[in-house]
């Protein structure tokens, strides 16, 4: 497996240090961030082992190395960055299916059930035969 040598500027550093001293991050930005911070070859003060950051960040090996490998490759802009999923979704429904849907998630849940949930939904658009039912 290929090791990535991760040497932070002073500033870099700095930048990360301010990250996980804040509170207004997402948890990733901060395992990034105590990553890089904790990989960093050229910090002399202590050395920390890929495994030790896992245990302490209980998290995995493979995670460190995509850190690593992103922040060499690609920043540390991009590393603390979540990359948008490149995954497309087709619709299921549009058009009239669509607006009954919401008109039918808006109206009074039907007898016996306090609210519309998802499988009482289904089986009305099913039963009204705006989606087909194809069990596969």
């Amino acid at each position: 497996m290929v090791r990535y040598a991760i040497k932070l500027s002073s500033t870099e550093r700095d930048e990360l240090l301010s990250i996980i001293s804040k509170g207004s991050h997402k948890s990733q930005t901060y395992r990034a961030a105590y990553i890089l911070l904790n990989s960093d070859k050229g910090n002399h003060s202590h050395k920390v082992t890929n495994e030790r950051i896992c245990k302490v960040l209980q998290t995995n090996m493979r995670t460190i190395d995509r850190v690593e490998k992103r922040f060499v490759e690609e920043g540390m802009e991009a590393t603390l960055r979540r990359r948008a999923s490149g995954r497309v979704y087709a619709k299921k429904a549009d058009g009239e299916p669509e607006v009954y849907l919401i008109s039918l998630c808006c109206s009074a849940a039907p007898e016996g059930s306090s609210r519309w949930r998802l499988r009482l939904l289904a089986d009305k658009l099913i039963e009204l035969e705006y989606v087909d039912y194809n069990r596969t």
